[in-house]
């Protein structure tokens, strides 16, 4: 179920710094304490292949994000050790060496039940060990949520596990978002900043037409 346009879910999550320092993030409170916005981009696992590449792509972003007035955060279900391991590792060696963003470790999954974005094919009680056996990785697919100053989600996107994102595209949400915030205009398909936006009525959007 989609949570556009509902507030982020109010928990605090173990993370880690890029000093290895052990933090409690919440989100919801990131967002509002900070009148900022937050992207929070969700990968499957550490040390693995198409992960490292999102994470270096956003920190090569990182200065545009905060020219936007936008905090990034990743987040698996990783442990802060595992993340630390990973953080000084290499970039020549599939490590995630000058990462400068904050971490989530998901470890015990409250946060990615509660959006609903691990990998779960089926669940299955067992008497005979009075336990649910879990078909399925249980780690995160490829989850993106923008959230706006007020810690209401305005984006989600979530990808399949071999299918790594584009991060400029999170980038032109959040120029088109901050775009209807400052001028109340609407943002037309392919639109980015500096374009031309609408009004939201029918003669605006037959003008647009028109001229596109």
């Amino acid at each position: 179920m989609s949570l556009v346009g509902k507030k982020f879910p109010s928990i605090a999550v173990d993370a880690i710094s890029e000093m290895g320092d052990n933090l409690k993030i919440n989100i919801l409170e990131e967002a509002v304490n900070n009148n900022k916005k937050v992207v929070l981009f969700w990968y499957p696992k550490d040390f693995t292949f198409v992960c490292p590449t999102e994470l270096h792509a956003f920190q090569a972003a990182l200065p545009e994000f905060e020219k936007r007035n936008t905090i990034v955060i990743g987040a698996s279900c990783d442990t802060n050790e595992v993340h630390f391991a990973w953080l000084n590792t290499p970039k020549n060696n599939g490590g995630i060496e000058g990462i400068t963003y904050p971490i989530l470790a998901d470890t015990n999954r409250n946060l990615a039940n509660i959006l609903g974005i691990l990998d779960i094919e089926s669940t299955e009680y067992s008497e005979e060990t009075d336990s649910v056996i879990i078909e399925g990785s249980n780690v995160t697919y490829r989850a993106t949520y923008l959230i706006d100053e007020t810690g209401k989600i305005f984006h989600e996107s979530v990808n399949d596990m071999p299918l790594g994102r584009n991060v400029n595209e999170y980038l032109r949400m959040v120029d088109a978002y901050t775009h209807i915030q400052e001028k109340g205009e609407v943002c037309p398909a392919n639109w980015e900043a500096g374009k031309e936006a609408m009004s939201a009525d029918r003669i605006s959007t037959a003008e647009y037409l028109s001229a596109n």
